[in-house]
């Protein structure tokens, strides 16, 4: 079983609480989109990332300085978003931490996808972001068929956490008959289910703690996700999607 999740915009350097075990994969295609990003000027690189000056300044400074190789944190606790804080890597067991590290990958707009433990370096670019790379015509037709390469090689089932942003990277390569499963998380509003995505990112997070927890390795033990604030809907759920309703 692989479990798929999006990253955070908002990143962290620590190189105390956890070494990291290995580089990214397809470092070499990043170090080819970084030479693509440093093309840019300040401007341009604002509009590319849609953010305020505020953000934007020290990003384009980031961006200048940026070494693939110094100073890395392990991918799993560099995102530092609400899906990572409720998912408290930091806190996990060394058996939790085994799971995620054979079965958790994290798609990537910069880094293609990453293992829990892969160095990686803060940055700042979407897999949606409309960036000019030679020959293609965005991240999406840039990464191809890697990121599926790297992540299932033998068929296994694949659990979706992601959004549909990075998601859509790897459904297009989806082998006959492979079990892709994507677990949402919604609100019953005016009689229908509507993402709100503060609780979906928290769900998706604590949803990623407790498969950790307790070795989760096929689909009815997913059902048994057991938070007080979510309840699985068998009415809204399919063989493709699990449906978990927010009970406040």
């Amino acid at each position: 079983m692989k479990i798929i999740i999006a990253p955070a915009k908002k990143m962290i350097v620590d190189t105390d609480d956890f070494e990291y075990e290995t580089l990214p994969k397809y470092l070499d295609q990043t170090e080819f989109i970084l030479k693509q990003l440093r093309k840019l000027n300040y401007s341009d690189a604002k509009a590319l990332w849609k953010c305020s000056d505020k953000l934007a300044e020290p990003n384009f400074k980031q961006l200048q300085e940026m070494d693939l190789h110094q100073k890395l944190t392990p991918a799993l606790l560099a995102f530092s978003g609400i899906q990572y804080q409720y998912m408290a890597p930091d806190l996990f067991t060394e058996k939790a931490l085994d799971y995620v590290r054979q079965n958790l990958r994290i798609l990537s707009g910069f880094y293609g996808i990453l293992r829990p433990f892969d160095g990686v370096v803060p940055y700042r670019l979407e897999m949606q972001s409309k960036i000019k790379i030679p020959k293609f015509q965005n991240l999406y037709t840039f990464w191809n068929s890697k990121l599926y390469d790297a992540l299932s090689t033998n068929n296994e089932p694949i659990i979706n956490l992601a959004s549909e942003e990075y998601s859509k990277a790897i459904t297009p390569y989806l082998k006959p008959k492979q079990e892709f499963i994507s677990v949402v998380f919604g609100s019953i509003v005016d009689g229908k289910l509507k993402v709100k995505a503060t609780l979906a990112k928290m769900a998706r997070g604590e949803m990623v703690r407790f498969m950790a927890e307790n070795n989760v390795d096929n689909i009815e033990d997913l059902k048994k996700f057991n938070h007080p604030d979510w309840k699985l809907s068998t009415n809204l759920s399919t063989p493709k999607q699990l449906v978990f309703i927010y009970q406040k």
